[in-house]
């Protein structure tokens, strides 16, 4: 049987029309045309869990959707530069100043003029360029074991190469970036010369190996494979947080000079960013008060805005002066320390 044909005229008719309502709903909708909020993409080498509860917040409070990829920072720079143009990222963020200044080296990062910025994060925690920025402060210092040293038996970096360190000290591997920041500070506060006789004390002084990690690392001194070693804060308060009870504790060296080494997680928008502006406004909330403590306290780090108080737990280790050379040295300077410990057979 054959259809009405006026009836599926008018049928169309109707359809039309409310195809057209929904169009216009959706024109005059908070989430599309301009009033539609923006979507930052971010290239992330720090852990989901560290990154995602701000995002959240971020999201909840702007409507900006926050979509992330994370991946070793080594990774992600090559991507970002293979990518080039048509890079869906609009923000990398990674650990250690040497990655952050490889990556603007790279010309993957564009400058930015934020008086917010220049205001919550110190100048010797950001690029000069202002491309990039700390977000977080980790101190790289010395672990010991409380049942065979005591503090005042220790005092600088320089002071571990000493023989009477022989066979008690314990190193993570120098193909890590954060060792090769260090060395890489210390030549430029020291003399490469200098840098290179204390280095190569270290490496006389190891009683194994080095090792994979920092945790592994502190594990062996808390078995008495040695005394003690050099380490981030965070993967102490980590340990220390799975078992209070551990016989490992922080010395702040170096506190009647230069002070502790510090470096940095942070993050720079890119050069080809889709949506510049957005990706600044996160980088600048990031670096607020209301951001900041939670950011640090994720990841047991030091707040990079000054105005912020750490957490509790953070606090309890004690105060310490820190050394305030331009963590950009890290980078800059990252070569010369590759070399260095290349020579001294540092592994």
């Amino acid at each position: 049987m054959k259809g009405n044909p006026i009836a599926g005229s008018v049928r169309a008719l109707l359809a039309l029309v409310s195809l057209f309502l929904l169009v216009a709903c959706g024109e005059n909708s908070p989430t599309s045309g301009a009033d539609a909020k923006p979507s930052i993409t971010v290239y992330s080498s720090r852990k989901e869990h560290l990154i995602k509860p701000l995002f959240d917040l971020y999201t909840a409070k702007t409507g900006v959707a926050i979509r992330y990829i994370t991946d070793s920072a080594g990774p992600l720079i090559a991507r970002l530069e293979a990518e080039g143009a048509s890079t869906p990222a609009d923000i990398l963020m990674t650990v250690d100043a040497g990655n952050l200044w490889q990556a603007a080296e790279q010309g993957l990062f564009r400058s930015l003029e934020s008086p917010t910025l220049s205001s919550n994060i110190p100048a010797h925690l950001r690029s000069e360029s202002n491309q990039w920025f700390g977000l977080s402060i980790r101190a790289r210092t010395i672990v010991y074991a409380t049942n065979k040293l005591s503090a005042d038996e220790l005092s600088t970096y320089e002071d571990l190469a000493d023989p009477k360190w022989q066979a008690r000290l314990c190193l993570r591997t120098s193909k890590k970036v954060y060792n090769q920041s260090l060395v890489a500070t210390m030549i430029s506060s020291l003399s490469e010369a200098k840098a290179e006789s204390i280095v190569a004390g270290w490496v006389a002084n190891l009683a194994t190996d080095p090792f994979s990690s920092d945790t592994t690392m502190m594990e062996a001194i808390a078995a008495g494979q040695c005394d003690l070693g050099i380490a981030n804060t965070y993967y102490f308060g980590r340990m220390k947080k799975a078992d209070p009870d551990l016989n490992l504790a922080l010395y702040w060296p170096n506190q009647s000079d230069r002070g502790v080494h510090i470096n940095i997680s942070g993050a720079g928008v890119t050069t080809h960013a889709k949506q510049p502006e957005a990706a600044q406004a996160l980088l600048e909330w990031l670096s607020s008060p209301e951001a900041q403590g939670q950011l640090a306290e994720l990841n047991q780090e030091f707040p990079a805005n000054p105005l912020v108080k750490a957490s509790d737990e953070i606090l309890a280790w004690g105060d310490f002066k820190a050394d305030n050379i331009n963590v950009e040295a890290a980078g800059r300077l990252q070569a010369a320390a590759v070399r260095l410990m290349d020579r001294v057979d540092y592994r």
